[in-house]
């Protein structure tokens, strides 16, 4: 039976939320049931394509990346795919009539990961828009339920939410992201790398778009509300720790919440949710 297939399909973007990141995994199950299997839908898709220019080095990332995009909207236009995780990603997309130009826009960032960028930036700010604003906006679309006047209503906050998270992620992943895969991501950089005003600046602009994110998440519906807020908190708490670190202590080591942290911060947001004082 198709049913089963697509029961396993959705187990399968499950286990690669799960697997990938155990704090995106619990931000989802804070989720109302009915659309958790959505977001999950959509994160595993977009962590392997992720996977291809990130880890997948010995092999032609070109190629699987151009594969991995045919089969994608081969997938949404037939409703089906014999790739779990793409079964699961076209079923998202198709009930909840996700735009294309988000998906094609997110393979334009996975792409500019394939070769040496000087990031200018426009191209800063186009790479965070393919990479993770995009992300948020198709999430969006699961959390409005097919409220188009809320999408629209919601969506600059959506897109700086995405914006600080990615700006976030590339902080705590300097080391990884510069040894190991050739990339700094912030433009205006000099020989000497990234200064401490140079970090100060970053901080400040992740501030304000969290700031101004805040306002939209306490606008979504509640079936949505408290698992973004869970994990608008957590990476809050990343910011504050990275705020505390030198340039050349990120260079040593990615920062990350202790799971004891995780639990006392979920908790937190729980209960901050249930008396309305988000």
């Amino acid at each position: 039976m198709k049913e089963l297939f697509d029961h396993y399909s959705t187990e399968a973007s499950k286990a690669v939320t799960k697997t990938y990141s155990t704090s995106f995994y619990k931000g989802v199950s804070f989720l109302d049931k009915k659309i958790r299997n959505d977001v999950h839908g959509i994160y595993g898709f977009v962590r392997f394509a992720d996977e291809i220019v990130d880890s997948f080095h010995g092999f032609n990332k070109q190629e699987l990346l151009d594969d991995f995009e045919k089969d994608t909207y081969k997938a949404i236009e037939q409703k089906i795919s014999l790739n779990p995780i793409l079964n699961s990603f076209q079923f998202t997309v198709n009930k909840y009539k996700i735009d294309h130009a988000l998906i094609d826009a997110f393979f334009h960032s996975m792409k500019m990961d394939l070769n040496k960028v000087d990031y200018t930036q426009s191209k800063y700010e186009e790479y965070i828009f393919g990479s993770a604003e995009v992300v948020g906006l198709m999430c969006l679309k699961v959390f409005v339920e097919g409220d188009q006047k809320l999408y629209d209503d919601l969506k600059p906050y959506a897109k700086k939410l995405g914006s600080a998270f990615q700006k976030i992620n590339f902080l705590r992943d300097l080391k990884d992201d510069f040894e190991e895969l050739g990339r700094l991501y912030f433009p205006h950089i000099g020989e000497d790398g990234i200064t401490p005003q140079d970090k100060l600046k970053i901080e400040e602009e992740i501030e304000k778009e969290f700031a101004e994110a805040y306002i939209g998440i306490k606008m979504l519906p509640k079936s949505a509300r408290l698992g973004v807020y869970v994990s608008y908190t957590y990476y809050t708490k990343l910011l504050a720790k990275i705020k505390r670190k030198t340039i050349h202590e990120l260079m040593k080591e990615r920062i990350r919440i202790s799971n004891e942290k995780k639990l006392v911060l979920f908790f937190q947001s729980y209960l901050k949710n249930s008396i309305n004082f988000l």
